[in-house]
C-alpha cells in the first residue's frame, strides 16, 4: 500500500519529534547520575559526576536545538 505525501510527512514529523525528546531525556539521565555521583550514591570521583551532570544539562539544553536544525535541513531518515 503506498502512503501519501501527508502520511509521509507526518510520519518523519513524529519520528523527529521522538528523537529530539530521547535527546532531552538522555540528558536528564546524565544529570541523575552525575548528581548521584557527586552525593556519594555511585563510587566514582565528585569531579567525574560533576562533569557528567553539567554535560547533562548542556545535552538537556541545546543538544536538541541541534538536532533540529538537522532533521529540518533533511540529514534525518527518510529524507
Amino acid at each position: 500500500m503506498t502512503r501519501s505525501p501527508r502520511e509521509i510527512e507526518e510520519a518523519r514529523a513524529r519520528n523527529g519529534f521522538l528523537l529530539i525528546n530521547a535527546v532531552r531525556f538522555s540528558g536528564i539521565a546524565l544529570v541523575l547520575i552525575g548528581f548521584a555521583i557527586v552525593r556519594g550514591v555511585i563510587d566514582l570521583p565528585r569531579e567525574a559526576g560533576a562533569l557528567i551532570a553539567v554535560l547533562g544539562f548542556i545535552a538537556f539544553f541545546f543538544l536538541p536545538r541541534f538536532v533540529a536544525r538537522a532533521w529540518n535541513r533533511g540529514a534525518g531518515p527518510n529524507a
